[in-house]
């Protein structure tokens, strides 16, 4: 029964995060249980840890309704993981990258360079650069070594465009798409660059100013909300400041 546990609470969150459901909609367990072949009881149990989490709420009636989230809410969000980011890059810096690991991160940005090569961002270079960039951050909060800060990063990843690369489909059906990753990119490059030199604190700078360009998206993104919803569906949980 663990197992099933985990996986419909993997399931159920990613449907969330997708769009799947509406701000107020009721999460009925009967449906979503037939949907993720699963039985009532796991499902039961996902709720009660992603209200939790603050991706669902309780409903008066019983039972659980989708939450909308404001703009300032999900902005704080990826203002936090900059941070937290910060912070584990200025951990990395100071305690020293070995080889290995600089290699690690170095091959990232060997496969960031290689999914940009084309002038043209094609649909198979985007989901190259996405897989690099999700490496990437997780290798940033590994190396750290500190598992209070990889569990605050974890659950602040788990709101609405929280995560590393939640807002990266705003890049990838736009013109200048491929102009913003290259920037995003040199970013990283950046931080491993300090982090090699063992620059806490420029390492820690250049983290928190990489998720400029996400509260960006976010803001693009919310502004053309009908352009963006076939890109980013769960742009739908947005309501209000």
């Amino acid at each position: 029964m663990q197992s099933q546990q985990s996986r419909v609470l993997v399931q159920l969150r990613d449907l969330i995060l997708k769009g799947e459901f509406g701000p107020g909609e009721r999460l009925a367990e009967i449906p979503i249980a037939e949907r993720l072949e699963a039985s009532r009881t796991p499902v039961r149990l996902a709720f009660a840890t992603l209200e939790q989490e603050g991706l669902v709420q309780s409903s008066p009636s019983g039972g659980y309704v989708m939450r909308a989230f404001t703009r300032k809410e999900i902005d704080d969000a990826i203002a936090v993981r900059g941070v937290l980011e910060g912070m584990a890059a200025r951990l990395v810096a100071e305690n020293g990258l070995t080889r290995a690991m600089s290699e690690e991160l170095a091959e990232c940005i060997r496969l960031g360079d290689e999914a940009l090569a084309a002038p043209v961002l094609t649909i198979d270079g985007y989901a190259d650069y996405v897989e690099m960039n999700n490496r990437f951050h997780e290798l940033l909060v590994k190396f750290a070594d500190n598992a209070a800060l990889s569990r605050a990063i974890e659950l602040n990843n788990r709101l609405p465009f929280a995560a590393a690369s939640a807002t990266l489909p705003m890049h990838s059906s736009t013109g200048d798409g491929r102009q913003w990753l290259l920037i995003t990119h040199n970013q990283h490059r950046s931080i491993l660059h300090a982090m090699d030199r063992r620059e806490g604190t420029r390492a820690q700078a250049l983290a928190i100013e990489h998720v400029e360009i996400a509260r960006m998206n976010l803001r693009h993104a919310y502004e053309k909300a009908q352009e963006s919803a076939g890109l980013m569906p769960a742009i739908r949980l947005l309501s209000g400041r």
